[in-house]
């Protein structure tokens, strides 16, 4: 009797462990992290500022986008966040110390990607730099205005230059004047 019972209790202990061994080696979900939103979180391990929920909101043709996103200064210094695309100009974005920036607000405009090249729905390769250190590159989702909260944040394409009227020729009497006597 003695033996069934032990018997009885090892199988037992065997059937628990088989049951809940499985969180001994898969991971957590709970602990990974990852970004709760439409856009993407950039740290720069080398540099001081921070960018958090960072996507692009682009017209129908994806030639030019709207940089969305705060950019996050927790040092008692002012310092300068540079963004670059690739084959475009870089932008400059200028923090104060211990403040945020939130682009695309209604406190701040946007900033504006011309010639992005890159269609809704897909990502674009930014490089994020501040201070000394060499920077970070993340892929930033593009994203259009079917969504009603970004549909306010669509780039409006640059008012074209109108042609100035070109004034009409005021005749000029080309002819020598008749001698007086």
């Amino acid at each position: 009797m003695k033996s069934r019972l032990v018997a009885s209790a090892a199988i037992s202990a065997l059937v628990l462990l088989g049951a809940t061994g499985c969180t001994f080696i898969s991971p957590q979900s709970t602990k990974i992290e990852y970004s709760a939103s439409d856009g993407v979180n950039i740290s720069d391990s080398d540099g001081p500022l921070d960018v958090r929920n960072a996507f692009i909101v682009a017209n129908e043709d994806g030639s030019v986008g709207n940089f969305i996103g705060a950019v996050v200064n927790p040092t008692l210094d002012k310092a300068t966040l540079t963004i670059t695309v690739a084959g475009l100009e870089p932008i400059e974005v200028p923090v104060a110390a211990g403040k945020t920036v939130s682009f695309g607000t209604a406190d701040e405009e946007p900033l504006r990607i011309d010639d992005l090249d890159t269609m809704p729905g897909a990502t674009v390769e930014i490089h994020f730099q501040s201070g000394d250190g060499a920077g970070t590159k993340a892929d930033v989702p593009v994203l259009d205005g079917t969504l009603p909260y970004y549909a306010d944040l669509v780039p409006t394409e640059k008012a074209k230059p109108t042609a100035e009227p070109t004034p009409e020729p005021v005749p000029t009497d080309t002819a020598a004047p008749a001698p007086t006597e």
